[in-house]
């Protein structure tokens, strides 16, 4: 049996999260603009046969398909949000699934780091692949489970806030997100990515499942 544990449907990509995750991403590379959708589920090894169906029943492109210890996700992506929406409802038909099945968001971490110093930037810089933090600008930090929400949260963010995306990760046991810039426009992108991730509907859940 199939456990939906994130289904973020993102209508348009920011310029930085798309070039984000064209950064990071193993298969057909993504637009600003185009529409996206991340779906992750348990047991993992199922997502290569939701892939499949997504793939045969409307034209999407996957930018990726992870497939890790416990969990699985997919990313497609179109410029058509229509046919996105239309994969989606194929995958969650095919898995035996409804969207709200999926599990809501935990906040696991919220945190605001101000004036960074100058060594912590530079070991911030060595493992992000986004842009660059700078000395001196704050730092936040988003931990949330499920991981596959972390990619709604960067996106509203930079929808919302002069804000720089650093890393973003959208699988495993957490997904993270990594922003950086100055400490009013930090504040302002942080408070739309965790207003994203409350706002969104499904089953409560005390860790999820796997533990």
């Amino acid at each position: 049996m199939v456990q939906l544990r994130s289904y973020s449907f993102i209508d348009q990509m920011q310029p930085q999260f798309a070039s984000f995750m064209a950064t990071v991403s193993r298969g057909f590379l993504p637009n600003p603009l185009e529409a996206a959708l991340f779906i992750e589920i348990a047991p993992g090894i199922e997502i290569q046969r939701l892939t499949d169906i997504a793939l045969k029943t409307v034209d999407v492109m996957p930018a990726d398909i992870v497939v890790e210890r416990d969990f699985g996700l997919l990313f497609i992506h179109a410029d058509d949000q229509g046919a996105v929406l239309r994969a989606g409802e194929a995958v969650l038909a095919a898995a035996g699934v409804e969207e709200s099945q999926r599990l809501k968001p935990k906040l696991m971490t919220d945190q605001l780091i101000r004036n960074v110093d100058s060594y912590q930037t530079q070991l911030v810089n060595r493992m992000r692949h986004g842009n660059m933090l700078l000395t001196g600008q704050t730092l936040y930090l988003l931990e949330t489970d499920p991981a596959g929400y972390a990619s709604l949260a960067a996106n509203e963010a930079e929808k919302n806030a002069d804000i720089n995306i650093l890393e973003v990760l959208t699988f495993g046991r957490y997904g993270r997100v990594y922003l950086g810039g100055e400490e009013r426009d930090v504040i302002e992108g942080a408070a739309a990515a965790t207003a994203a991730l409350r706002s969104v509907t499904g089953v409560s859940h005390e860790r999820g499942s796997g533990d």
